[in-house]
Formats: C-alpha cells, structure tokens, sequence
C-alpha cells in the first residue's frame, strides 16, 4: 500500500512543498523517492509533526504514471553533438529527365552547404515524377549502390566532399521484386547512416478532388527510423507518415530532436491540412519538425502544394517557403527543447493508468 507524506514550509515569506512517496513497508530512508535536497536543520524543525494523508496528490506518483504512458519507458533527451546549426531546405522543382534532377539536386545542395546549413532536406521523391506509372521506371536499387543508384551515388558523394548531413528525400526502391519509397540519410563521410521506407501508404479518395492509390505499386515500409547524426538525433517520416501522431511519439520517446517529413501534399489537402500537421507534430512532442516537398508544377499529373516549412517545439513557424523552387536557411537552436518542455511540463502529466503508447520494435528487442 503506497501512502503519500507532505508538508508546507515557510522560508524566507516563500512557501515551499515537498512530497515524498515511499512503500509503508519500508523506512523513509529506504525508499528511492525520497527528496533529500530539503536542508536538514529545516526538516528537523519543520517534519517532526507529518500527518500521513493517504488522499494526497504525490508529485512522485504522478511521474510515475508518466513513465508508465510509454512501454518501454520514454528515453531521455540525449545532449546533441551541437547547440545551434543551420538546416536547408531545397524545395526542388521534378521533371521527366532523372539526369537533369540528379543534378539539379546536387546544385541545389551545394548552394545551401555555401549558405552555411549543415543539415540539408530534399523532397518527397526528387528524381522521378510522381506517378504509379514512374516508380517502377525511375527506381533504384539502393541496397547496391553504385551505377544501380545514381541518385544516392550522388548524395553519398556530396555529403562527403561537403562534410554535411543529408536527408535526401526521398526516392522509387527497387528492392527484389518489390517497390518502396525511401529516403537515405547520409553522413558527413558520406555513408549511408539509415534508410527510412514510407510506412503510411497514400491511399486516398476524395469524390471530385482527388483519387492516389500508392498500394498500386509500393510496398509498406515496416520500421520506424530514429537515427544519430552529427546533428542530433533525427526521426524520419516521408508525406503521409506525418498524419499519424503515433509515429512522432515513438520518435520522441526515442529521444530526437528533430523529425524530418519529406513530402508532397496536394492541392487538395495540402492548405488545410500540411502546415497544422507539421505544427501539431512539433507541439505536441516538443521537438523541431522540418519538411520539404517539391515546387509545384500547374502542368504536372500530380501537383504539389509546396510550403516547405521549419517549425519550432512550440509549434511556432520558424521558416516557410511559398509553392516556387526555393532553398531557405534557418537556424535550429537545441537549448530552446529544454525550456519549452520545463515551461509546459506536460511529458511528466501523462496518465499511464489510463493510456499507453506502445513501441512495438523497442518492446521487442529488450
């Protein structure tokens, strides 16, 4: 039976409170919650007369069905590589002509490196057009690298000779016989640090405005992807993957600091619905959310709506574009992760009594 103990202590016209939580079975000193940064000729005066009150709210219980909400338990926020660093975002305009994207990209990354971003994000699928008829033409055969993918061929090689980080966006997989959407991550040595398959396909239909059925012809990712960078740890979605809140909560529990969502909402979806879920991400998980989609192109098949965008753990924009080719450069401040989460503590209220959210993959390798 846990009992609750507390107390009010006038110091200096300040009123200070303390609650200690411990198992009735063990003495006080024994027991792990025990706030002992009291001082001691205080608590000698102040503690001798405690009334247990087994109705109290404890601060301590509180944290502990906080800890409970996430299984396993959410990671701490580890100390990034670096404070403060710039991020590029290279909203791309996509043509037919996958040699004059490829290099359209690597100018386009070259510039924003010149700028002083040390982080850069492309778009939602960069190298091909964005069809069902496409994908299977434009794929690339990751896993092989070399002349079998030129499009991260030239990442790797850019990030290297760069010493920049790259999400590059994403690509058409061709992995065995089956499709997939997927974005690399490279490193400042140019090695391919994580690769991240869409795990949400885009299936819509919405009468009259718009009909995409990415099942046709991709596969579902099955992992989530969290990885470690020289700036920060990052957790990566493509497009769709942002609509489901569940996916960024794995990744704050996960410890990161910055999701990034290459994407191409529509004309459709896209003015509702791209920034409030870039903004909602970022609030409700307390970390910096980036997103680059292509430019729009009236004449295309499909037509993005643009609006590349930086939002802060506030769910403040901190850098948008409008809906033509643009490469922007913002900065990401680390120290401010912190103060938000100290200033609106809410990932220590959660009532794990009530609700979990459950990582599959980490529950499964413990």
């Amino acid at each position: 039976m846990k009992s609750a103990v507390s107390s009010l202590v006038r110091s200096n016209n300040s009123l200070i409170s303390r609650t200690l939580l411990y198992h009735s079975s063990k003495p006080i000193s024994q027991s792990p919650f025990f706030l002992s940064n009291i001082p001691k000729n205080l608590f000698n005066q102040r503690y001798q007369k405690l009334q247990f009150s087994p109705n109290s709210t404890s601060i301590m219980a509180s944290l502990s069905k906080s800890e409970q909400a996430r299984e396993p338990p959410a990671l701490p926020l580890p100390s990034p590589p670096l404070t403060k660093f710039k991020i590029g975002l290279c909203q791309l305009s996509v043509t037919p002509d996958k040699e004059r994207n490829i290099k359209h990209v690597r100018k386009a990354i070259e510039e924003a490196a010149q700028k002083g971003a040390q982080l850069v994000l492309l778009p939602e699928i960069w190298n091909s057009p964005y069809s069902n008829d496409s994908f299977p033409v434009y794929a690339e055969d990751i896993n092989a690298g070399g002349d079998a993918s030129p499009s991260t061929a030239m990442l790797s090689e850019v990030a290297s000779r760069l010493k920049i980080t790259i999400v590059g966006g994403s690509i058409p997989e061709r992995c065995g016989d089956k499709l997939y959407n997927t974005c690399c991550v490279f490193g400042t040595d140019g090695k391919l640090k994580a690769k991240h398959r869409k795990i949400h396909l885009f299936d819509i239909d919405i009468p009259g405005k718009i009909t995409f059925m990415e099942s046709k012809t991709l596969t579902a990712g099955e992992t989530p992807t969290v990885v470690d960078t020289d700036v920060g740890r990052i957790g990566i979605g493509i497009c769709y993957d942002i609509r489901f809140t569940e996916l960024a909560m794995i990744y704050a529990a996960r410890g990161a600091h910055l999701i990034c969502y290459p994407g191409a909402f529509n004309m459709t979806t896209g003015p509702l619905h791209w920034e409030l879920s870039q903004r909602a991400r970022a609030m409700d998980n307390q970390l910096y959310v980036a997103t680059c989609s292509p430019a729009r192109d009236p004449g295309a098949g499909y037509v993005a709506w643009g609006h590349s965008t930086l939002v802060g753990p506030f769910g403040e924009v901190l850098a948008s574009t409008e809906h033509e080719e643009d490469i922007i450069i913002a900065e990401i401040d680390y120290s401010i992760l912190e103060q938000r989460r100290a200033s609106l503590p809410f990932t220590k209220q959660r009532r794990g009594d009530l609700y979990k959210l459950v990582d599959i993959q980490r529950l499964n390798s413990h």
